[in-house]
C-alpha cells in the first residue's frame, strides 16, 4: 500500500469513529453495536496496514469488532 491510500484509509476510519462517538445512547445494545462498529473498522485499519495483507485485515476487523461490543455493552450506563 502507498502512503497517500493509507493516510486516507486512516482519515476514513477516523472519521467514522467520530462520527459513531457522537450519537449519545445509554442502551446497553446501541452502545455494543457502536462499538463493533467503530472497533472493527479500527481493528481492520491496523490489521491490514501492519500485515499488507487482506487476511490480516479480516483479522483484525473480526477481533475489534468482537472487542468493541463487548467493552460497548459493559461501559454503558445502567439505569
Amino acid at each position: 500500500m502507498n502512503g497517500i491510500r493509507i493516510a486516507s484509509l486512516a482519515v476514513a476510519t477516523a472519521a467514522l469513529a467520530l462520527s459513531l462517538a457522537a450519537c449519545n445512547t445509554t442502551n446497553p445494545r446501541d452502545r455494543a453495536i457502536g462499538g463493533a462498529a467503530i472497533g472493527g473498522a479500527t481493528g481492520a485499519v491496523v490489521g491490514g496496514v501492519a500485515t499488507g495483507r487482506a487476511g490480516g485485515a479480516l483479522a483484525g476487523g473480526a477481533i475489534g469488532a468482537a472487542s468493541g461490543a463487548i467493552i460497548g455493552h459493559t461501559t454503558a450506563p445502567r439505569r
